[in-house]
């Protein structure tokens, strides 16, 4: 397995149901690719969930694991089934249905990035494609499930966190009441991947620490969410957005001052979050 796939953090001892990732966080990009992209360093990371993974580092101080994708989300991206390729990039695909994701290069293996800012000149092999689903995408998915599978063994449950972040902009048309835009965007599919309690939990979490929080709107969860989130199985996943502007530069791609500051801040509600669930029980409902 290339050491790029993904980066597991453990907690000394399981003690939460919870499962943190963050598939979008990648920033190991190699050499070659780099070369082989028409974009330079900087555009080519407009796509990234840059620093989530600092970001919930703290999980494990909270008896929960903690997975990070290796791979940067425009040399693939693990929050997309694997057989959502574009064959306006990939050679001799053919389109299947209609797909909006894969119709906007956001594919399996990317075509653009933010701003439909293409990342090739030219198509890529299917052989590519391939070696970069079974070396990446199958070995994150392989994991990520051998985790939840574990949780939900030991706490009759199990709760995936999928972490990522969001351009401010992506907030424009999303108003709470009093006019004011959401800090932080949780999906469930409309309540088809959590149990609502699981994700009232959750949403209280981030509320107690004064944020500002919305439902499913503009982002109900994609792949991970839809894939993982069976509730009547125990199995249970909500799909966490931040506005990337509290945390960081967007334009430089870089912490803001008050980074730290925000992360202690956000470690109150990864506490919190880890709590759900932390002795084998089960919800009534369920």
């Amino acid at each position: 397995m290339p050491a790029r796939a993904y980066n597991l953090a453990r907690p000394k001892q399981l003690t939460s149901a919870v499962v943190f990732a963050s598939p979008h966080s990648g920033n190991d990009y190699p050499d070659w690719f780099l070369r082989r992209s028409i974009l330079n360093a900087r555009s080519i990371r407009s796509s990234e969930d840059a620093f989530v993974d600092r970001l919930f580092e703290p999980a494990t101080d909270f008896g929960a694991p903690f997975l990070k994708a290796g791979a940067p989300r425009a040399f693939i991206d693990y929050n997309r089934s694997p057989d959502e390729l574009d064959p306006a990039l990939i050679a001799g695909i053919r389109a299947v249905g209609n797909n909006p994701r894969v119709a906007s290069g956001l594919g399996v293996i990317p075509r653009v990035v933010s701003n439909a800012r293409p990342i090739y000149r030219g198509k890529l092999r299917i052989d590519e494609v391939e070696n970069r689903l079974q070396n990446y995408w199958h070995p994150y998915h392989r994991t990520l499930q051998g985790l939840l599978d574990e949780s939900r063994m030991q706490f009759g449950r199990v709760v995936l966190l999928d972490c990522h972040s969001m351009p401010r902009e992506a907030l424009e048309s999303t108003k709470l009441k009093g006019g004011t835009r959401p800090d932080i965007v949780l999906g469930d599919r409309f309540g088809a991947s959590a149990h609502p309690e699981i994700v009232d939990e959750i949403e209280a979490a981030f509320e107690r620490a004064g944020f500002l929080v919305s439902r499913n709107t503009p982002f109900a969860g994609a792949y991970v969410t839809q894939h993982y989130g069976r509730p009547s199985r125990h199995q249970h996943a909500v799909q966490i957005e931040i506005d990337r502007s509290l945390y960081m530069n967007e334009a430089k791609i870089e912490p803001s001052a008050d980074f730290e500051a925000f992360r202690n801040r956000l470690r109150d509600v990864i506490s919190d979050i880890s709590a759900i669930g932390g002795r084998r029980q089960r919800i009534a409902a369920e």
